[in-house]
């Protein structure tokens, strides 16, 4: 259906003015204008002709097929005019047109309507709101964009059309060319979803960009995006973040934001590339679409400034790349092509003397090193450079080699001509080299992303039965929040350790439950009412003999009788003591988008003060949670680091992944709170002091 979008065989724009001032003029120019070779049939009630065009008063008049219908008129006539085209068999619409979802009210219920419609004769719809579409290789223009890009090679999808424009704009001073570019708009029917598998393994675009403000369908993106990153790399700009971000965003579009943590976590999990910047999104843009995918994390550099070359080579370290390493016949002839006092190891340093021929030799000995998987090459102006020179030997060697190769030439006023022979040959150049490094580093995790197995995803044999029924008990009740006990028994039905505990409804039935458990134990109330138990003292650790017990009980019922007049409390829970091993969190909260985002981190000081947390969607699979836990800024300590104990890291993945299923299992869990997760040494497990569950 959507090659009736891109690439139609007739067009008919509803709303086409004679009128140079109005849209609907501006978008039949641009299609007729800009090569396409279809039928064009202007929609005008009144005129006759427009542009050179016979103009129908409706699409119902027109005598031939219709594909593809482009609307540009007054929101409360939208709903008509597509009526009349599912009547004449339109198979696609860009509604063009603003005034729907983006201004609330009874714009919201007017596309709602849109799109009923829209379904309802089985079309699909770019916008409303949008700016309109362009395929350059049907040679279709059917937006009001000022410029048709080159053809070439990138798709973009974007919530914002003047992001589309900004970004036209930049392509054609730089050269760069598109395959297709779209304006999501209010995305009420086509949406990332839907270009991402509509774009899958198309031979015209190499690389996929897309702004979005925000995404419809959090779980089917994730779907898409893994398919889609597998064989495409896919570059996206998330704005709509930040408190003020997204406010803007729901003016703009309409859009519900969802939390920063986890656009963050479905694009690591989907293997999607987020550019910080746009200049970052322009970045990978060149990269991607100019040059063969690097096979590896390892490069080299040569330059003419020494200093140049360190700063590069600091970025590469601090980053995901590493410094390749020549191998012995590299530095051999090195040493023979190059002047006795430049560096022969990586960095290259040819010296600022350095003429085209000193940078052809050491480019070629640098790419043809099999120990060399991408080149940076570096340059600063000097007396004797000779620019254009350099720049038409680097693209002159880069051609010989399967391997990527990036420049940045560093100045301004001498680089003009240099930059043109750079980008004539396809060779993206940075203003500084910490770009050429990240751009290199995306490309690369990108490749590394490809090389993985398929994930794996772990099924626990659970018990299921058992949790629907405390879940069915609490809603009957009207409780969101479970009970301790219903707490404990919820996670031991999916395979979680929890301290084997006992509910005393009285002193002496306290003395009797902790002398079975076995002398010391923990005592705390047990009420879903009270969150805070040990702020007001309703927890007592390593109570150790019978008159303990008693008085423990006795003040604990005290206490939150005192402080939570009001809860209800089902008694003083007496509780095993457990060993002291490491402490974890373990939270769970629902995304708007994306569903169940699972955070995991060490607790106390690691969460609270140095935000050290690592959050995955899920369903998570093995490779996911292994992931997870090893992006903690703590990890080298799990694994023994200063002398420390290592933990059981097998367990702890191990409880993640439960809970991450019972999540999934549970939609109307909301909320999970396990604070703390005692982790021991490695084959010694792991044991749940204390959770909470919400319930929706």
């Amino acid at each position: 259906m959507l090659q009736a979008i891109f690439a139609p065989r007739s067009v008919a724009v509803i709303g086409a003015s004679p009128d140079p001032t109005r849209l609907g003029h501006t978008v039949l120019k641009n299609i007729v204008e800009h090569g396409y070779r279809e039928s064009v049939f202007p929609i005008h009630p009144r005129v006759a002709e427009i542009l050179g065009r016979r103009a129908y008063p409706n699409v119902l008049a027109v005598p031939e097929p219709i594909d593809l219908a482009v609307i540009v008129i007054p929101p409360q006539h939208v709903l008509s005019v597509v009526d009349e085209c599912g009547q004449k068999g339109v198979k696609g619409l860009v509604v063009i047109t603003a005034g729907f979802k983006e201004v609330g009210g009874e714009g919201k219920e007017l596309e709602r309507q849109l799109v009923n419609k829209v379904r309802a004769y089985g079309m699909r719809m770019i916008g409303p709101n949008s700016l309109g579409l362009i395929d350059t290789y049907s040679c279709l223009n059917a937006s009001f964009a000022g410029l048709m890009p080159d053809r070439g090679n990138i798709a973009l999808m974007s919530q914002s059309g003047a992001i589309c424009t900004a970004i036209l704009d930049w392509s054609k001073s730089q050269g760069i060319g598109f395959s297709r570019f779209v304006s999501l708009g209010n995305k009420a029917d086509v949406d990332e979803v839907v270009l991402l598998h509509a774009w899958n393994r198309d031979p015209q675009s190499k690389v996929i960009l897309a702004y979005l403000e925000d995404i419809s369908d959090g779980p089917a993106f994730i779907a898409a995006a893994r398919e889609v990153t597998r064989n495409t790399p896919v570059v996206a700009i998330k704005s709509g973040t930040t408190t003020a971000g997204s406010l803007a965003a729901a003016a703009h579009t309409g859009s519900l934001a969802g939390s920063e943590n986890a656009y963050e976590s479905a694009f690591a999990q989907s293997g999607i590339l987020r550019a910080r910047t746009v200049s970052e999104l322009f970045d990978l843009a060149m990269l991607f679409a100019s040059q063969p995918m690097i096979q590896g994390n390892r490069v080299a550099i040569v330059t003419n400034s020494g200093g140049m070359g360190i700063i590069a080579a600091d970025a590469v370290e601090h980053g995901s790349l590493n410094m390749a390493s020549f191998s012995p016949a590299t530095i051999e002839r090195l040493h023979q092509l190059l002047p006795s006092s430049a560096n022969v190891y990586n960095p290259v340093d040819v010296l600022g003397d350095a003429h085209s021929d000193r940078y052809r030799a050491a480019i070629g000995a640098a790419l043809a090193d099999p120990d060399v998987d991408g080149l940076i090459v570096l340059l600063t102006p000097q007396a004797q450079s000779d620019l254009v020179a350099t720049a038409e030997a680097i693209a002159e060697v880069a051609a010989l080699y399967p391997k990527p190769v990036v420049t940045s030439f560093m100045g301004g006023y001498s680089l003009g001509a240099a930059l043109e022979m750079l980008q004539h040959h396809g060779i993206p150049n940075y203003t500084f080299p910490e770009r050429a490094v990240q751009s290199l580093a995306a490309m690369s995790r990108h490749y590394q992303r490809t090389r993985q197995p398929a994930a794996v995803y772990r099924s626990y044999q659970v018990n299921i039965a058992q949790v629907r029924a405390i879940l069915d008990e609490a809603r009957s009740a009207g409780r969101i929040e479970l009970s301790e006990g219903e707490v404990r028994l919820v996670l031991a039905a999916y395979g979680l350790r929890v301290p084997e505990s006992r509910l005393a409804r009285s002193p002496e039935e306290a003395v009797q439950l902790a002398a079975e458990l076995g002398y010391p134990v923990v005592m705390k109330i047990s009420s879903s009412d009270i969150l805070l138990k040990s702020e007001i003292g309703a927890v007592k650790v390593g109570v150790a003999d019978a008159d303990a017990a008693r008085d423990s009980f006795e003040l604990i019922d005290y206490r939150a009788h005192k402080y939570w007049p009001g809860a209800r409390i089902r008694g003083v829970l007496v509780q095993e003591l457990v060993r002291p091993g490491r402490e974890f969190l373990i939270a769970v909260s629902r995304d708007p988008q994306f569903g169940p985002l699972v955070a995991l981190g060490l607790s106390g000081v690691y969460v609270e003060v140095f935000k050290d947390v690592a959050f995955r969607i899920a369903p998570i699979s093995e490779q996911e949670v292994q992931e997870q836990i090893r992006s903690l800024r703590a990890y080298p300590l799990l694994r023994g680091a200063g002398g420390d104990a290592p933990s059981d890291i097998a367990a702890i993945e191990d409880t993640v992944l439960r809970v991450g299923q019972l999540v999934i299992d549970f939609p109307e869990i909301v909320e999970i709170d396990i604070n703390p997760l005692v982790a021991y040494g490695p084959g010694e497990g792991t044991v749940v002091l204390d959770a909470r569950i919400i319930v929706q």
